[in-house]
């Protein structure tokens, strides 16, 4: 589907100069003098490269849908990741840098959400939260207030975040996976 330069919104997928791009910001610009544009900030989906380009209103860019897959996280086989296909029980390899920094809150039969194009996988999505356990945290500091201070705390998975005062060493937490951060206590 093509949309206009000036219709890119962050979060489409663009088929651009023959690759796969996803729009990261986007800002509108109309100078004083020549035509609106719009400058669009992206990243390829199958190499990572990052890009700036500017679209004038007069362009047209082909939009791209991405069909959507529920798998499941298997485990861990060096720096491959196994997933599973809930419908048809295949299982599909993935290097572990397509998830980046997310990696590390995979856990055993996680349920997880493959991006395709044409068939081949580009993003691997998790859960907004999950549960993890604290395996070490820093003493709480007399005098600090609840309200206003946060002490960091490393999970089992090795990740550090910062935590309320009254959270301890092995306490079950809700974290946010792709802001890093302690969202409540575990039920």
């Amino acid at each position: 589907m093509k949309i206009s330069g000036v219709d890119i919104r962050p979060g489409n997928i663009l088929e651009y100069e023959g690759g796969i791009w996803k729009v990261a910001k986007t800002q509108h610009t109309q100078p004083g003098k020549g035509g609106a544009f719009m400058q669009v900030e992206m990243k390829n989906l199958i190499d990572g490269r990052k890009t700036n380009v500017r679209f004038r209103s007069a362009d047209t860019v082909e939009k791209v849908r991405l069909d959507t897959k529920d798998f499941q996280y298997l485990y861990a086989d060096g720096d491959q990741l196994v997933f599973m296909d809930k419908d048809t029980y295949e299982q599909l390899q993935l290097p572990a840098d397509l998830l980046g920094d997310a990696a590390a809150f995979l856990q055993d039969g996680m349920e997880v959400m493959l991006e395709l194009y044409e068939e081949r996988p580009i993003s691997v999505e998790l859960p907004e939260q999950v549960e993890a356990t604290i395996v070490e945290a820093d003493a709480v500091v007399k005098g600090q207030t609840a309200s206003s201070s946060y002490k960091p705390a490393i999970l089992d998975n090795g990740v550090r975040v910062m935590v309320p005062p009254h959270i301890e060493s092995g306490t079950r937490i809700i974290v946010d996976v792709y802001a890093r951060e302690y969202v409540r206590k575990a039920d």
